[in-house]
């Protein structure tokens, strides 16, 4: 145990936030430093449990208690071997994973947890600052060809344990930025572009070969996919928007979330966007649909962009400040979170339905919406029904579709390929992370639907370990502990 009393001596005390009205005028990342002492404190609050139940949370097996008691220590270089012995990139699990670790540490059945998450982007940091972090070609190459297909954090997982243990992997996208959501999906202020700059830079440096522009089934057929490669990763994520079918959906100023937000990572990348179709909330009221993260993204943007007014709807009712009796630990608790986003303001608001969108010459002008109850039905599950006499409208001349994700997108590549789904869409694997097509391999947000960042790095190296052990027989990459 680093410190017997850590626990209590010290408090938590994450990192802290630029003040609000300092960062909405800029993208830079929110979070300032840690000094050295403050990092050492937050590691000495690690009981070092007899059993550390933030390993069950981590879907990655992350040996915490060990890099917190490093940490503590002043072992920084120990402290990061121990890190990424297990997670490929600490670098961004510090920054936007919502550490479902935290949530089962010990600490957290009746106090604030262990700063998990800040502790490992304060490895990684020191890691990257230092040098400690640096290309690990392969001693010696297999001769074997892999094709993965999408760079999200699923795919460079899958390709960099693939490209470790000999292989030759070639990264396809069929974006114009290696990085999948990582590049275009989340905002800048959350996950500074560098970052995922300097990784594919290193994984390059280590000899996996990245190429943009490549759409498998549509300017890549699948038929040179399958006879290019010894074996073929999916990695292409869910996709698939989850849509609002309602009047008025089709008035411009209604946009899905992912059309809005990778156009700003866009411009900051440099590459702009015609006049006509650009998406911008400056000087406008903005209503968000969606109390998720990528709502939170859109919120954050928005602001950022000079927006009048921006509204959060949620169809779902408000979560409770505290954890409910049906929701104990060490469950994710299921309980009101306040972004850095929120943090700089907008209305939230909960258990709103929306029912159509009005607008003039083709512009949308006004949401239509009602409030709702939820009952539980005979089944035993939540039944939404309108409140009579709730019904409201707002004026609106931004509206932004952040609902989720439902599943991969099916035409193109995947029903080409002709793989199998499962009754959620998703694509069916094996416990090899194998397709119903042989030597096509899949993991990530395509098998597991919409997930975590963490969850698609733990799913990249299950993917990887049946890739291996596919191709040569035997395999010594490593299974995450929390997949099946």
């Amino acid at each position: 145990m680093s410190n017997p009393s850590g626990f209590m001596e010290f408090r938590r005390v994450p990192p802290g936030r630029r003040p609000a009205q300092e960062r909405v005028h800029d993208y830079e990342e929110y979070y300032r430093r840690w000094p050295e002492a403050q990092a050492k404190d937050q590691g000495a609050r690690c009981m070092d449990c007899a059993v550390p139940f933030c390993h069950w949370g981590c879907p990655l097996g992350n040996v915490i208690p060990e890099f917190n008691h490093q940490v503590y220590l002043g072992n920084w270089k120990k402290a990061l071997e121990v890190l990424v012995s297990t997670n490929n990139f600490p670098e961004f699990t510090g920054r936007i994973c919502p550490a479902p670790c935290e949530a089962s540490c010990v600490l957290s059945i009746n106090t604030d947890p262990v700063t998990i998450e800040y502790i490992e982007k304060e490895i990684s940091d020191r890691g990257f600052e230092n040098g400690w972090i640096k290309p690990e070609p392969p001693a010696q190459r297999t001769g074997k060809k892999v094709a993965v297909v999408g760079s999200g954090p699923s795919g460079l997982a899958a390709a960099q344990q693939l490209n470790r243990a000999g292989h030759l992997v070639t990264v396809l996208e069929r974006a114009d930025f290696i990085g999948g959501l990582l590049m275009l999906g989340i905002p800048d202020f959350k996950l500074e572009k560098e970052v995922v700059h300097r990784r594919v830079q290193l994984m390059a440096d280590e000899g996996v070969e990245f190429r943009t522009g490549v759409n498998v089934g549509v300017n890549y057929s699948v038929e040179e996919l399958l006879s290019s490669f010894d074996a073929v990763c999916l990695t292409g994520g869910s996709t698939q928007a989850r849509e609002l079918p309602v009047p008025g959906r089709d008035l411009r100023g209604v946009h899905l979330a992912m059309d809005y937000l990778p156009q700003q990572n866009r411009l900051l990348a440099g590459v702009t966007t015609p006049p006509d179709q650009r998406i911008s909330a400056e000087g406008k009221r903005v209503v968000i649909l969606g109390g998720g993260d990528t709502g939170a993204d859109c919120l954050g943007t928005a602001h950022r962009q000079g927006a009048e007014v921006v509204y959060q709807y949620e169809l779902m009712p408000e979560p409770p400040t505290e954890r409910p009796a049906n929701n104990p630990w060490p469950q994710w608790p299921m309980i009101l979170r306040t972004s850095g986003a929120h943090e700089e303001g907008g209305l939230r608001d909960y258990n709103i339905l929306t029912k159509s969108f009005s607008g003039a010459n083709g512009q949308v002008e006004k949401l239509h919406g009602v409030r709702v109850d939820w009952i539980t039905g005979e089944n035993g599950r939540p039944q939404m029904q309108e409140v009579p006499g709730s019904e409201f409208e707002v004026d609106a001349d931004l509206v932004l579709l952040a609902m989720g994700f439902v599943h991969p997108e099916h035409e193109g590549m995947l029903t080409q390929l002709g793989v199998e789904f499962d009754e959620r869409g998703n694509v069916k694997v094996d416990q090899n992370k194998m397709t119903s097509v042989p030597r096509v391999f899949a993991g990530g947000d395509m098998v597991r639907g919409q997930s975590l960042v963490v969850w698609a790095i733990a799913e990249g190296r299950d993917v990887a370990r049946g890739i291996d052990q596919f191709l040569v027989g035997r395999t010594s990459l490593p299974r995450s502990v929390a997949t099946p």
